[in-house]
């Protein structure tokens, strides 16, 4: 089989792993899993993320009758009291909706399981975290991931060189500064708008993650493209702009994201769009998901 595409092979292996490890890992996928209560196992399966101008659905499918439910919720980082609310019964689901919330607002929550004397709480150790965000037109979302994805890519394909050093390619550094400028400087920001309502919430305005690493692996890149003619193996660098890029792209998604100020602000009012910093409290269930039943 041909060296080449066996190389181009392995480096998509590496790219998709590492796009779906970041996904999983992020704190806006969905907290799943099941707990044994009434007559049987129940599943479920809470969202961590919502788009759109809609309330946000919570619902769990209990086919057993006997057990009734309720959904708990308030602002996320607020002073606010819990409000609770029954879940209604639709043939073997319990369900119920969380108030729509501003770009970037936040809502913890948690379901509540009910058969005569016994209860249970689902999450069991804390409540889930649901972040809101405005639409983003499809063809931009989907062009901004193939753009992203494939400038991961080239990348890694790139760091590969290092290995086969003949095969390196220059032209290789500037299709991943290209794709990953275009995918992260260009519509990055305007995905961004769409959904939280700023075009750029990393360096130096904030410290949101996924802004800052496409920088940090487009400054790797950056050192490659200019030492690449002076040095006697570019493809040692190559490999070590792509380590970074691969270091940083596997960041959880979302992590130290946009999110809406509440302090100070009544129930039902907005707040102040910004973004998470290593120092700012969070609950442990928006830093990363639970370990237990996590799907």
């Amino acid at each position: 089989m041909n060296r080449t595409f066996v190389i181009w092979i392995l480096a998509f292996v590496i790219t998709a792993g590492s796009a779906v490890y970041q996904r999983v890992t992020g704190p806006t996928y969905p907290l799943s899993g099941s707990v044994q209560f009434g007559a049987g196992s129940v599943p479920y399966r809470l969202e961590r993320s919502h788009a759109g101008n809609s309330n946000a659905s919570v619902s769990i499918v209990v086919p057993d009758t006997s057990v009734r439910g309720s959904v708990e919720w308030r602002r996320y980082n607020s002073t606010d009291w819990w409000t609770r609310t029954d879940l209604r019964r639709e043939g073997p689901t319990l369900g119920e909706s969380l108030p729509l919330q501003p770009p970037a607002g936040k809502l913890e929550y948690r379901v509540t399981l009910t058969r005569g004397a016994d209860s249970l709480f689902i999450p069991a150790d804390g409540p889930a975290v649901m972040r809101f965000k405005g639409d983003v037109p499809p063809v931009i979302l989907v062009i901004h991931i193939v753009l992203m994805f494939t400038g991961m890519l080239v990348s890694t394909r790139a760091g590969l060189a290092a290995f086969t050093g003949r095969e390196f390619k220059e032209g290789l550094t500037l299709w991943t500064i290209g794709l990953l400028t275009a995918g992260g400087l260009v519509l990055g920001p305007v995905v961004q708008k769409y959904a939280f309502g700023a075009y750029w919430t990393g360096w130096p305005f904030g410290t949101d993650l996924t802004d800052n690493k496409t920088v940090a692996a487009l400054a790797a890149w950056a050192a490659v493209a200019l030492v690449q003619r002076r040095v006697h193996r570019p493809a040692l660098w190559a490999l070590a702009a792509a380590l970074i890029t691969l270091a940083v792209f596997m960041i959880p998604h979302s992590l130290f994201g946009s999110e809406l100020d509440y302090r100070g602000t009544p129930p039902g009012k907005g707040g102040v769009t910004k973004s998470v910093s290593f120092f700012t409290p969070a609950d442990a269930n928006e830093r990363a998901p639970h370990g237990g039943g996590h799907g």
